[in-house]
């Protein structure tokens, strides 16, 4: 197996590792969309987060990643009586602009049904993904029979195949990250909105950033394995904290006054549905867990209300300023104190 670039060693792009560190603690946070110039470290941060995933328990064998805690309609499990288990790395699993709907969905077992004359469902990449993370490179290139199916796996969290006689249905919940330049083309709103956070990266600007980044990268070309090591340390820290972040997500407490924040924030901007209020919340109880707080406060809000909501904005023709602009200018408004904003 290829080495992985260590998460650690990746340079600056702090607000696209938050974002991934984030999902990684809060699925239900819903994706990662990872928008921007090319050659900026998007895929290699996605695919470095892999190595930084504790390993999850599976039902043994089973190849829908069943947990052993839930099991339902897992047919390696035999009712009453505890499952075999076995433990794995999180998934990571590419989803290829040029695939088939049946190699994502999945389809009918050819080989089995020809030497063995049986009907055999063969899972396709939504089931590799189970519990993982679905990476789509060039999101807004997929073809749109393929967006529709991830539309309707998303919302219901199962994928539904009917084909040659076969009616399959599996649970298939992953956070979903795409990654793509915005000059190849715009991403569909239906699949935009289903991301729960985005984020704009940009090529950097100082000497001496883009030096250190030619540098390690360089670095690991040459000689893999002695800069993975070079950065263990560091990405077993992340690991750690990520694991306890996990563990203290359900004991965050989110005040009233929180909530009256995220809503206001989202009614000032004008975001559709009520979407954005609740990946607000979610990010920012997660980013909580990450900085180890027991509640979350104003600050929580700030640091994710960009990464929640620029997506969601709708476009304003009397107002040429960007989306990120926008959603800052909103949050000096509601988070400035009361005798400031009577200056204003």
């Amino acid at each position: 197996m290829a080495a992985l670039f260590p998460f650690s060693a990746i340079v600056g792009q702090d607000e696209m590792k938050l974002a991934l560190l984030i999902a990684a603690t809060d699925p239900t946070v819903g994706g990662v969309l990872v928008f921007g110039d090319r050659g900026t470290g998007k895929s290699t941060a996605v695919r470095a987060l892999a190595g930084l995933l504790p390993p999850m328990t599976i039902v043994k064998g089973c190849r829908y990643h069943c947990d052993p805690l839930s099991v339902d309609r897992c047919t390696h499990v035999v009712a009453g009586q505890n499952p075999d288990t076995e433990v794995i790395a999180v998934p990571v699993v590419d989803l290829p602009l040029g695939a088939t709907e049946d190699r994502v969905v999945g389809a009918l077992d050819l080989e089995r049904a020809l030497t063995q004359g049986e009907k055999s469902f063969e899972p396709g990449l939504l089931a590799r993904a189970h519990r993982g993370f679905l990476y789509i490179d060039e999101v807004n290139l997929l073809e749109d029979h393929l967006v529709d199916v991830l539309l309707d796996v998303a919302a219901s969290g199962e994928n539904v195949v009917e084909r040659e006689g076969l009616s399959v249905r599996h649970a298939a919940r992953f956070v979903l990250v795409g990654s793509g330049n915005p000059e190849e083309g715009e991403l569909r709103p239906q699949l935009l909105d289903r991301f729960g956070l985005s984020v704009d990266v940009r090529t950097p600007t100082d000497l001496a950033t883009r030096i250190d980044v030619v540098r390690r990268r360089d670095q690991f070309e040459r000689d893999p394995a002695a800069f993975v090591a070079q950065y263990n340390n560091q990405d077993l820290q992340i690991r750690s904290n990520l694991e306890a972040a996990r563990g203290r997500l359900g004991g965050i407490k989110v005040g009233d006054h929180i909530l009256e924040l995220g809503t206001r924030l989202c009614m000032l901007l004008g975001t559709d549905g009520l979407r954005g209020e609740i990946t607000l919340l979610r990010a920012a109880r997660a980013l909580a867990a990450i900085d180890g707080d027991r509640d979350v406060t104003d600050g929580h809000l700030q640091r994710v209300a960009p990464l929640a909501l620029r997506h969601r904005l709708r476009r304003n023709p009397l107002d040429d300023a960007g989306s990120t602009v926008r959603v800052e200018r909103a949050m000096r408004e509601i988070f400035a104190p009361r005798e400031e904003r009577r200056a204003v």
